[in-house]
């Protein structure tokens, strides 16, 4: 029997984004009619600074190649599987030579993303051969108690960001009086760089759909939702596919596998509203109002959807229970150390060199995930922080880096886990400036509900605009610390109560800078515009004319091969002009 080789062709939105849909054509056309040869679509590796990928798959060896297009495409069919030429300077990873990201994808303990860039996520089949739905079959065979026994002994943590032990809320939530009962999925990713669920439910989405039904037979629920933001278009649509698919065989709707245990699920689309992450925000949304926070008791394990006890957890919890189930508790919290068991995903982004997802077991330190798995900053610059936890987060600087990736090592640094992002910044980000872009997302997110929130985010928001144009006083930082207390102790929700984080922590450990801004008039990164001035150096200029060309507002003056000079007062300081100049002639000055 000749042996299949397998075509993958990364199509998550990273991979679609990088000019993975052209490359899937061509190897659909290359492959028409081959025998032996499949072509598979999959979901993101993780390795999103490689995109487009293609892995190809024969008897068990694995060769995953990166910045494929269409014509790479055409040279890896022509050396699997007729052995002409050769594509080496593609190869990223590979189980059986040595590849550059062999040692990346070796750190990491994969668990949420077992199944990710593996199988077709639009096809059952595909999770079904990898073990799909034997946990929800296992479960059904417990008794429910038993079921929230071993997520407990597990120590699984809620990784949407509050870290709460998932076991002990659904025994809260099974404890509760009442015969209808609800399990909700916060699927409303909305942290800037964070995009770990977003990649679950687009190469994985019937993990999700097992954890939940698990989730629903140990609390005794019924019906299920999955919140998830209308802009994940991909994302809605595979899990809309899965759901009908996961119907059709059994999985959910009525009797499943024929036990009497009926339990379903719908997918409601959510506007985009960053407090609708909130879990009580998300609830009222579902029901059709204004997504705004409620005080808390009665927690929704009590009183939840439509005002029955209902579980929530986010994607990335449920997508852990089926792993769980299968391979024990004791399995799962061999990972991690302390009161954080198991593994967590992030999504690197920033100023970091290998950008994408990456899955790792809590307790690794910062520096070893930064450095060793995203590679670190980029040629020449110095790793300054990271800000972890999202805008509800905080920066964590560089001497800080041995901090282990765990919930209480992380706040105790000032930053939170929150859902997983991480941003990576260098010495070219502006810890002012950053403070500024964070204030400025929670205060325009801002539900409007607790004037704390509303109106004490806006002078906190208006003093960072103030330094970072250079009419800050030294007396803003007391206001702004001063503020921040009173921001958090008097907001209702995680939103106000979080949103002071990267102002506090940047003031903490950055103070030179905001000094540097309000006392000298000047950016030390060269990042506020305002605190800036672009100059070309008559003695390196050789007259181009490449600069003038590409100045939106004619800043820019001098004849052909003669010096050029910028008009201070025209120039915007967009930063245009400074990337297109062959001799590097223009620089930055903050003074």
């Amino acid at each position: 029997m000749a042996q299949e080789t397998v075509f993958r062709v990364g199509l998550a939105s990273c991979g679609i984004a990088s000019g993975s849909a052209p490359v899937f054509e061509r190897l659909n056309s290359l492959l028409a009619g081959i025998p032996g040869a499949r072509l598979q679509r999959a979901g993101c590796v993780g390795l999103c600074f490689h995109e487009p990928l293609v892995e190809v798959e024969r008897d068990g060896a694995r060769y995953l190649y990166g910045e494929v297009s269409p014509e790479v495409a055409e040279r890896i069919v022509a050396f699997h599987l007729r052995g002409e030429g050769r594509v080496e300077d593609h190869l990223v990873a590979s189980t059986v030579q040595d590849a550059p990201e062999n040692g990346m994808l070796a750190r990491q303990v994969r668990i949420v993303l077992r199944n990710c860039g593996q199988i077709d996520p639009e096809r059952i089949e595909d999770y079904l051969d990898r073990g799909g739905y034997t946990a929800l079959r296992k479960a059904l065979g417990m008794k429910p108690e038993e079921v929230i026994a071993e997520v407990e002994r597990s120590g699984l943590r809620g990784r949407g960001g509050a870290g709460f032990p998932t076991g002990l809320k659904w025994k809260f939530t099974r404890a509760a009086p009442g015969d209808e009962k609800y399990v909700v999925c916060n699927a409303d990713e909305g942290d800037p760089g964070a995009f770990m669920d977003r990649s679950v439910l687009e190469g994985d989405p019937h993990s999700v759909l097992e954890g939940m039904a698990i989730a629903a037979w140990a609390v005794g629920a019924g019906e299920g939702v999955i919140y998830c933001r209308a802009e994940y278009p991909l994302a809605v649509r595979r899990l809309q596919i899965a759901i009908a698919q996961a119907r059709e065989a059994g999985y959910l709707g009525k009797d499943i596998l024929g036990t009497g245990f009926s339990f379903d699920v719908h997918v409601k689309e959510g506007a985009g509203a960053f407090v609708c992450g909130e879990e009580t925000a998300l609830l009222a949304s579902i029901e059709g109002r204004r997504g705004m926070p409620r005080p808390r008791p009665p927690f929704p394990a009590q009183k939840g959807l439509w005002g029955k006890p209902t579980v929530i957890n986010n994607v990335e919890t449920f997508a852990n229970v089926p792993w769980i189930l299968i391979h024990g508790a004791e399995a799962f919290a061999q990972h991690g150390i302390g009161r954080s068991r198991g593994t967590k995903v992030f999504a690197l982004a920033g100023k970091v060199r290998k950008g994408g997802l990456v899955e790792v077991p809590m307790g690794m330190p910062l520096r070893e995930l930064i450095l060793g798995i995203g590679g670190g900053v980029g040629e020449g610059r110095t790793l300054k922080a990271v800000q972890m936890g999202g805008p509800s987060g905080g920066c964590i600087p560089e001497p800080l880096l041995d901090t282990p990736v765990d919930y209480e090592s992380i706040t105790a640094t000032g930053a939170i886990m929150g859902s997983g992002g991480m941003v990576v910044l260098d010495d070219t980000s502006c810890m002012v400036d950053v403070a500024r872009f964070f204030l400025h997302f929670t205060q325009g997110e801002s539900c409007g509900k607790c004037p704390f929130c509303r109106i004490g985010t806006k002078r906190m928001l208006e003093i960072l605009e103030r330094i970072t144009r250079g009419e800050g006083e030294m007396e803003d930082l007391d206001r702004l610390a001063e503020l921040a207390v009173q921001v958090k102790d008097g907001s209702l929700c995680g939103l106000g109560q979080t949103a002071p984080n990267p102002v506090l922590t940047t003031l903490r450990y950055f103070r030179d800078e905001y000094e540097a801004h309000i006392r000298d008039k000047r950016c030390p990164a060269k990042v506020c515009s305002a605190l800036v001035h672009y100059r070309i150096d008559p003695e390196t200029c050789i007259g181009c004319t490449l600069c003038a060309r590409t100045c939106p507002v004619g800043a820019i003056s001098g004849e052909r091969r003669k010096t050029h000079v910028i008009d201070d007062g025209k120039c915007v300081r967009c930063g245009q002009c400074a990337p297109v100049c062959p001799v590097k002639a223009i620089s930055v000055e903050s003074p």
